[in-house]
C-alpha cells in the first residue's frame, strides 16, 4: 500500500469520525457503483438514470450546505468589520486554558483583590515555574491597610471587610510558600496595594510573541461573577502594551513586601 493511499485512508477515517465531507464520499461511492454496474450491464437504463439523479441530488445538497456555510462566514466577517461582533465572542466566565499557558511561561505577573482562587488554583504550577527559572510578580490588597474595607463596600457584603482580610491572609501564606520554593530566591516579588485595582490582570510572557494577557472586569455589588477577556500580542498589539503599562503603574504604587510581612526582602524588590 502506497503512502498516498494510506494518507487518503487516514483522512477518510478522520472525516467520517467527524461527520465531515460526507456528501463528497457518498457521491464518489455512488458514482463508482454506477460505473461498475453500467459496464457489467447488471441493471437497466431506468435504474441507472434514477441512481444518477439521486447522485446529482446528493451533490446539490452538498453544494447548498457549503454555500450556506460560506454565506454565514461572510456575514460574520462583515459584522466584525463594522464592529457588530457579538460580545459572546470576546468575554468568558473564566480564563481559558490558563494552567496550560502558565506551565510554559517565564514572565508571570498578577494583579488582583485577594487572588484567593487564582493562587489556590495556580500555586503548584507557579512553584514549578519559579524552580525552573521563571519570574513571578504578584500585587494584591494590603491586609493591614484600609483597602479591604473599600473592597467590601464594592461587594455584596459591605459590612464584612474581615472576610477580605481572611482571604488575603490565606493568599499571603501561599505567596510566602511560593517565595520559599527551593531555587526561587529573587524570582518571586510581592507588593501590597492600598487601593482596589480597577480590574484584575494575569500577564504571561506579555512581551513575547506567544504571550497573553487575561483581564478580569470586576463587578460592582454583584455575585454574578466577573467577565474575562484575553489579549494576544499578534492580534491586539496596542492593547497588550496598554495593559502592560497598567500593570507597571499598579506595581509602582504598591508597597514592597518585606520581613514585617513574613517575607525575605527579595520578595518585594
Amino acid at each position: 500500500m502506497t503512502m498516498a493511499v494510506m494518507r487518503f485512508l487516514r483522512r477518510l477515517r478522520a472525516d467520517l469520525s467527524a461527520g465531515e465531507n460526507l456528501e463528497i464520499y457518498t457521491t464518489g461511492a455512488l458514482s463508482l457503483v454506477l460505473a461498475v454496474l453500467g459496464v457489467l450491464g447488471t441493471v437497466g437504463g431506468e435504474v441507472l438514470a434514477a441512481a444518477t439523479l439521486a447522485t446529482l441530488a446528493v451533490m446539490a445538497g452538498g453544494m447548498l450546505g457549503s454555500r450556506r456555510q460560506v454565506a454565514e462566514l461572510a456575514a460574520e466577517v462583515r459584522a466584525r468589520g463594522v464592529g457588530e461582533a457579538s460580545v459572546q465572542d470576546l468575554l468568558s466566565r473564566d480564563k481559558p486554558d490558563v494552567v496550560e499557558h502558565v506551565r510554559t511561561a517565564q514572565d508571570i505577573r498578577i494583579v488582583g483583590v485577594t487572588l484567593s482562587r487564582t493562587l489556590r488554583n495556580l500555586v503548584d504550577e507557579l512553584q514549578r515555574r519559579v524552580a525552573a527559572g521563571a519570574v513571578v510578580k504578584v500585587a494584591l490588597l494590603d491586609p493591614a491597610g484600609s483597602a479591604p474595607e473599600e473592597a467590601a463596600r464594592r461587594s455584596t457584603i459591605p459590612d464584612r471587610a474581615e472576610m477580605y482580610r481572611n482571604r488575603l491572609r490565606s493568599s499571603v501564606d501561599l505567596l510566602r510558600e511560593l517565595a520559599s520554593t527551593p531555587g526561587a530566591e529573587g524570582r518571586v516579588e510581592v507588593r501590597f496595594l492600598s487601593f482596589v485595582p480597577a480590574f484584575g490582570l494575569l500577564l504571561l510572557d506579555p512581551r513575547r510573541p506567544g504571550g497573553r494577557t487575561y483581564v478580569d472586569i470586576y463587578s460592582h455589588s454583584s455575585a454574578s461573577g466577573d467577565a474575562v477577556f484575553t489579549v494576544l500580542p499578534h492580534r491586539d498589539g496596542h492593547w497588550c502594551d496598554h495593559f502592560q503599562t497598567e500593570f507597571d503603574s499598579v506595581w509602582q504604587d504598591g508597597r514592597p513586601a518585606d520581613a514585617s510581612d513574613g517575607f525575605a526582602t527579595a520578595a518585594g524588590v
